[in-house]
């Protein structure tokens, strides 16, 4: 890319990035009229549609990886990204082009918006499904922003909605106990639509069990319907709505990604008796192949660094079983950033007893909470505390002061993470 273009694709993001003084606006008019301008675009393809607390990422990205095996050309919605803002929207497993974000903003910025600006993420999710339209996919597997009912993602016509799991989180926005969040992302239901889900707490499942019944959707639970098995050899059995498949293995670390891939061969069972035409060896190709940026992600060497976004409770307990479970806690250090809206208490109480010493940093994001804040919590759990401002000089401390054969981790949050990769690359 030339210095004009370079700079002419920036001038695009740093538009799309100013939209994000209007904060977050939940709701549904202002994306359906700019979409309507555009001759509606998402209904010109096949979706899936993934909401939940945790998983999301992965189960999206796997069903676009069978899809893509099986031989469909998928789109996929994912966000945040982590360096590039063409990652958020991927055809085939690749981010689109600079130039086709160029052409897409265009398009988009042409469109008439109604009566107020779009949010950043409306903005970011029209560019999705235009650009899905004009590269003709067959399938894009959609992944919600956040909640599910009022997300603007919503306006999507799915042929099966997946809620991964629910845990509390964005409290000022979907409600204070998990069964309004549970029915805030229950929202994504549609009617005659299969839904699946890995929620198992009893009133959060009450929730999306009653929005089901509501819409004639057909409900299928992990852990009911279909289960998984896990083997010694580190594959995993899969005995599903009807069928059974064995000695699967996902590409993706951690055993909390086996549970994440039996609500993809779930979606997988339902798709195949609706017409879609998914083998067994496409499927088990497509989990394998499939990678997660910036998920238990290893980018290093002497010493071994580990990406992990661990961005909430549940991902903290998830990235500290997986620790304790491979590596000894005298050989790990831990970088971490935290947003000020996660349990920033819990998740140290989580990750912390797993860890030799911790390096407290910030992200550049508005968002990121101020180390000074987490130290006392931190120095209550261990000794070995420190504060580097930045994630960059976080990083670079810390590899100049682990052993080659230790470990290097980092976490707390997806910004921290993509900044991290951001430096290493």
């Amino acid at each position: 890319m030339d210095m004009a273009s370079a700079n002419t694709y920036q001038s695009c993001l740093n538009s799309m990035y100013g939209l994000r003084r209007f904060g977050i606006k939940l709701g549904l008019s202002t994306i359906r009229k700019i979409l309507s301008g555009l001759g509606n675009p998402q209904n010109t393809y096949a979706c899936i549609h993934v909401a939940g607390t945790n998983g999301k990422g992965s189960v999206a990205s796997s069903l676009a990886s069978i899809l893509h095996q099986a031989g469909y050309k998928t789109g996929l919605y994912t966000s945040p990204h982590l360096v590039r803002f063409n990652e958020r929207i991927q055809i085939n497993s690749r981010p689109i082009s600079n130039k086709n974000v160029m052409a897409s903003y265009h398009t988009i910025k042409k469109a008439h918006h109604g009566d107020r600006e779009p949010t950043f993420f409306e903005f970011a999710t029209v560019m999705a499904f235009h650009e899905f339209a004009n590269q003709k996919v067959d399938w894009a597997v959609i992944e919600t922003g956040m909640g599910g009912r009022l997300d603007a993602t919503n306006i999507i016509r799915p042929k099966v909605s997946i809620i991964t799991n629910i845990s509390l989180e964005h409290r000022d926005y979907l409600g204070n106990t998990l069964e309004k969040i549970s029915g805030e992302k229950a929202g994504i239901i549609k009617n005659r639509t299969p839904v699946i889900t890995g929620i198992r707490q009893p009133k959060a499942l009450s929730a999306v069990k009653n929005k089901a019944a509501e819409k004639s959707a057909p409900l299928y639970r992990f852990g009911k319907d279909f289960k998984v098995r896990r083997n010694a050899a580190g594959t995993f059995d899969y005995h599903g709505i009807e069928a059974t498949w064995r000695h699967l293995q996902t590409g993706l670390s951690g055993r909390h990604q086996v549970d994440n891939a039996a609500l993809v061969l779930a979606a997988c069972e339902i798709l195949n008796k609706r017409g879609t035409k998914i083998s067994l060896d496409q499927i088990k190709a497509g989990l394998l192949k499939n990678r997660w940026p910036g998920r238990l992600e290893v980018v290093a060497t002497d010493p071994r660094i580990i990406l992990d976004g661990a961005h909430n409770f549940i991902a903290a307990r998830n990235l500290a079983r997986f620790l304790s479970r491979n590596y000894k806690a005298g050989n790990i250090t831990l970088v971490i950033g935290i947003l000020d809206d996660k349990p920033y208490s819990a998740m140290l109480k989580c990750l912390l007893p797993t860890v030799n010493r911790v390096i407290l940093t910030r992200a550049r994001i508005n968002r990121a909470m101020e180390p000074e804040k987490l130290e006392p919590i931190a120095q209550k759990i261990t000794s070995k505390v420190e504060i580097v401002t930045g994630v960059k000089q976080a990083l670079e401390h810390a590899i100049k002061t682990t052993p080659k054969k230790d470990i290097i981790c980092v976490a707390g949050s997806l910004y921290v993470v993509g900044e991290a990769k951001e430096f290493l690359d």
